[in-house]
């Protein structure tokens, strides 16, 4: 068993990919096996994260899941705690493990009743596993709202109740538990949309099984390698045209402010030299405080040698120039209203599609951008984040990141990537600017748009994960901490 390390990589597999492991799983192991293992590691992990817990109360559903919390009920009973187990299942409906689970719990003397405890230390989640897509009612709702106000803590059996393994979306009501132990695969819904607020810390338990089924995502690592040397290493000789040119087009009336944060970003990101082409004409006071950033005319960028990021803070104004943005820029990140543009307009979409540098090129949508992108609801890109990200990359023939919780990086031809880093403290104003530019840096320095578009968004979020608890994460305190 491991407890993810947000600097490794790991791969991520569907339910359908989950359940065709677990079938050739099958086919070599004893039966009932793999339930007594994912029964012990629950235990083990009960264990280590509540070692003087008094009360332990596990709620077990009905099926394969609650077959695993009986099991766990048998070796913590073993090993001297008192659990107490209110199941949902009967003897004549379980499946064979589980039943051979209810029978091993009822021989061991595990004290079974009716209504969970009024209070308890430790709540062990196995009500319904990653094969149910209903939402939970009666007792088993019941049982939910009684975790949330009674239980210290809260350990879930391979994802919580009420999350979608596959998408993160949730039902209500859902478990939020404080841990989640993953088996046998890791699930991508743990780390995406709601995923992350429901699982707490996740820990995973391959129960010895290898995973010979293909991916449908991956959960980004800490760039390393030539993707690392590309971002650190400067050679002696170095000098400002080396590191590249990024042009910041955007900044209309009221707006200026996010076009100097995605400037001043690609700045502190390592960029050689950043101009701005503000798209407000009175915008006479925009430099104070940045005399390294440096305005031009939009008519006197060089676009065709520039990487350009276009569309922060851009409104109406951003649609004059967008088409030749499209047309020209060398490397282009498009963001903000760069992408209402183009939502709203068959022409641009077109241009963008026969853009002759597609695989330099990255969209970086928030979900209500990508629901105008798709013309699908919000909701609806939110409850299908990996499949939005992956239809606009198809579409548009770009890398796009969706942005958000466990933002997603996707592109043709490749599985998406999910980023681990990130928290609350960067739902504020200008942040989204703010990786624009970062990511812009990045490609100027010579990354692909796949390799910039999700090691921007690891390192946006590392700076918010590294950031002082009790101190506010502004998005100009958040470009000046880049490296």
């Amino acid at each position: 068993m491991q407890r993810l390390n947000p600097q490794t990589a790991y791969a991520l597999h569907s339910v359908q990919a989950t359940r065709a492991i677990e079938q050739s799983a099958f086919a070599t192991v004893p039966p009932h096996t793999l339930m007594q293992r994912a029964g012990r590691a629950v235990a083990d992990l009960a264990c280590a994260i509540a070692p003087h817990a008094r009360g332990v109360w596990l709620a077990c559903g009905p099926g394969n899941n609650g077959g695993d919390g009986l099991e766990a009920a048998v070796h913590l009973q073993q090993r001297g705690y008192q659990p107490t187990v209110t199941w949902l299942g009967t003897s004549d409906t379980l499946p064979a493990d589980a039943k051979a689970s209810w029978r091993r719990a009822v021989d061991s003397g595990v004290r079974f009743a009716d209504a969970p405890p009024v209070h308890a230390d430790l709540c062990i989640d196995a009500l319904l596993g990653i094969g149910s897509s209903r939402a939970p009612a009666g007792h088993m709702a019941k049982w939910i709202s009684h975790m949330r106000r009674c239980c210290d803590l809260v350990l879930a059996v391979d994802v919580p109740t009420g999350l979608d393994a596959d998408t993160g979306a949730c039902t209500e009501p859902a478990v939020q538990a404080d841990h989640t132990l993953s088996l046998l695969t890791l699930k991508p819904g743990l780390f995406t949309a709601s995923g992350r607020d429901a699982a707490g810390q996740v820990w995973w338990e391959s129960l010895d099984v290898p995973r010979n089924a293909p991916a449908i995502a991956f959960l980004a690592g800490r760039p390393a390698g030539a993707v690392a040397g590309a971002l650190t290493t400067r050679p002696h000789a170095s000098h400002k045209g080396s590191r590249g040119d990024v042009a910041v087009v955007g900044g209309a009336s009221g707006m200026t402010g996010a076009a100097v944060l995605a400037a001043s970003a690609a700045l502190h990101a390592g960029a050689g030299r950043v101009y701005v082409s503000l798209l407000d004409p009175n915008a006479a006071g925009w430099a104070a405080g940045h005399p390294e950033l440096m305005l031009r005319p939009f008519a006197e960028l060089a676009l065709d040698r520039m990487t350009v990021v276009c569309g922060c803070g851009g409104g109406k104004p951003v649609t004059e120039v967008l088409a030749e943005v499209i047309q020209r820029a060398q490397r282009l990140v498009l963001d903000a209203d760069a992408l209402n543009v183009i939502a709203a307009d068959t022409q641009m979409q077109t241009e963008l599609r026969l853009r002759a540098r597609p695989h330099d090129t990255v969209l970086t949508p928030h979900p209500l951008e990508a629901a105008r992108l798709l013309a699908w609801s919000t909701q609806e890109v939110q409850a299908q984040r990996l499949v939005a990200a992956q239809t606009i990359a198809e579409r548009f023939a770009c890398t796009v990141v969706l942005k958000g919780s466990g933002s997603i990086t996707a592109a043709p031809g490749q599985a998406p990537i999910i980023n681990p880093t990130g928290n609350g403290l960067l739902a504020t104003a200008g942040t989204g600017d703010v990786l624009a530019g970062l990511l812009g840096s990045h490609l100027a320095a010579g990354l692909t748009a796949w390799e910039a578009a999700w090691t921007a968004g690891y390192t946006h979020g590392q700076i918010a994960d590294d950031w002082p608890s009790n101190t506010a994460l502004t998005a100009g305190a958040l470009a000046r901490a880049l490296r």
